[in-house]
């Protein structure tokens, strides 16, 4: 479930456009992050990118049984005031806020763990083994590593290598 999207395009002339993309996203998990919880949601995961219609700040968020657009846009609409006073930046962006779907983002350790046995998909900054991308079965985690099982072999991506992991074709716990 989205909400409808919200842009934050009144900069203030206090403001300046010098906050880099990480800054954004760690600002918006910050701010996040108390504000589901509150909300009885988990924020999985923030991103910040730049995309042909403009700057995308996009918040994932999920509980058990699932995420409606309630409260999809009741945490937009929160986030958003509190980004408008904490951001220092005049950059317009889209705020959006949704539930995961099928290509649930794998953000945290502990995710990898979480979702032994199901299929994901991960992207590294460095080559391993002559590779960037790799799918595979999560098999958990080793000390600071990820284990991936592509085909009959298992291998060990050190987590602080990993730029993007997703799961693929996930739909829940219900699997329905």
């Amino acid at each position: 479930m989205k909400t409808k999207k919200k842009t934050h395009s009144q900069p203030k002339p206090e403001k300046n456009s010098a906050v880099t993309s990480r800054q954004v996203a760690e600002l918006a998990w910050e701010l996040g992050e108390p504000l589901c919880a509150a909300e009885g949601l988990e924020l999985i995961h923030v991103e910040y990118q730049r995309e042909p219609a403009g700057w995308v700040l996009r918040l994932f968020i999920e509980k058990p049984g699932g995420v409606g657009v309630e409260e999809c846009s009741r945490v937009s609409r929160q986030l958003g005031d509190l980004l408008d006073l904490k951001l220092d930046t005049d950059v317009s962006y889209t705020l959006e806020v949704s539930s995961p779907g099928p290509q649930r983002p794998l953000s945290k350790k502990a995710d990898f763990d979480r979702f032994t046995g199901e299929m994901a998909r991960i992207r590294t900054r460095q080559a391993l083994g002559g590779q960037k991308n790799f799918k595979g079965l999560l098999a958990g985690t080793a000390d600071d590593a990820v284990r991936l099982t592509l085909d009959c072999e298992t291998i060990e991506i050190p987590y602080q290598e990993i730029t993007k992991a997703r799961l693929t074709n996930y739909h829940g716990d219900d699997k329905c």
